[in-house]
């Protein structure tokens, strides 16, 4: 039986136990589908990342739900690259990333800030009559989220729902005040009912009523569809809402040069995701901290023990 080098590293933070964890499995080489799986859910974070060698990029990353694979996440990345910068494994500098939905380039920055710039965005409103006869009005999702559907019909006017991606898709719904994106309590069957008819990996409800001066949003994130009841820290989510406060003309006057989105308070893991959106150009940044360096043990594919920590 082999072992295999995994961390859990805490992205989106300056310090352990804050942001969103992602398992890291440095060297995934061989490793199968089915072992990739069975390490992911046995790590339980709500993805982890499996690091291999590619021809024609610098790295080739893989991502696992404890569930199911999924084709692209944001903190995963930066946790990986945080990690690897941090124990000198790499420079400071740009990487070329091959992911399931394509070539991706990742920068570090000397402080260890690492940005990732995503796939050129979409963004699709949604007709509040509903996609394919799924009617998705402020009540239905107001009880999906567990939020008063009046929160969510006092922005409707100026800033609509959408489906808005960088390589996976959120269906971003705007809130009025913090208070109520903080009483949300989701029904998950129904927050994955939605999810599915609009072809998203989740719901990203937030509202510009920040806790922190310098924030542009709160947001929080549910995506019972792939196995991960709310997320702390989303990088994916965020790029494609950076994308979508652009395409809804969100702010009077020039678009920021840097939005920072705050988010995780409300599961006690507070960290933030720094964006930047230029034309077709979407990249998410920030720091990641290791919270535990192990080894496990990894059955092969036709044994039948149970992956042991």
């Amino acid at each position: 039986m082999e072992t295999r080098r995994t961390l859990l590293v805490d992205a989106f933070a300056d310090e352990p136990l804050a942001g969103n964890v992602a398992g890291v499995v440095p060297d995934a080489a061989g490793l199968s589908d089915d072992q990739m799986g069975r390490i992911a859910a046995e790590i339980g974070a709500s993805e982890t990342a499996f690091l291999s060698d590619a021809e024609g990029a610098d790295d080739r990353l893989r991502y696992f739900t404890p569930s199911t694979e999924v084709d692209l996440c944001g903190h995963a990345t930066i946790a990986t690259y945080g990690a690897l910068f941090a124990e000198g494994a790499i420079d400071a500098g740009d990487r070329t990333l091959r992911t399931n939905v394509g070539d991706l380039e990742v920068t570090v920055d000397d402080d260890g800030t690492v940005w990732m710039r995503q796939n050129p965005p979409t963004v699709d409103v949604v007709d509040p009559d509903g996609d394919g006869g799924a009617d998705l009005d402020a009540d239905r999702l107001g009880d999906a989220l567990g939020i008063d559907p009046a929160a969510l019909r006092d922005v409707g006017a100026d800033l609509p729902v959408a489906v808005a991606s960088t390589g996976l898709p959120w269906l971003v719904v705007p809130v009025n005040f913090l208070e109520r994106l903080g009483e949300a309590e989701p029904d998950a069957a129904a927050i994955e009912a939605i999810s599915e008819a609009y072809d998203a990996a989740g719901v990203y409800a937030f509202t510009f009523d920040a806790i922190g001066a310098e924030s542009t949003l709160h947001g929080r994130a549910f995506a019972p569809a792939v196995g991960v009841p709310e997320d702390p820290v989303t990088g994916t989510a965020s790029g494609a809402v950076g994308a979508y406060l652009r395409e809804v003309g969100a702010f009077d006057g020039d678009f920021p040069d840097e939005l920072r989105f705050e988010q995780g308070h409300f599961v006690d893991r507070p960290g933030h995701v720094r964006v930047r959106v230029d034309g077709d150009s979407v990249r998410v940044g920030g720091k990641a901290v290791v919270s535990m360096d192990g080894e496990l043990r990894v059955p092969a594919d036709d044994d039948d023990e149970i992956i042991e920590a």
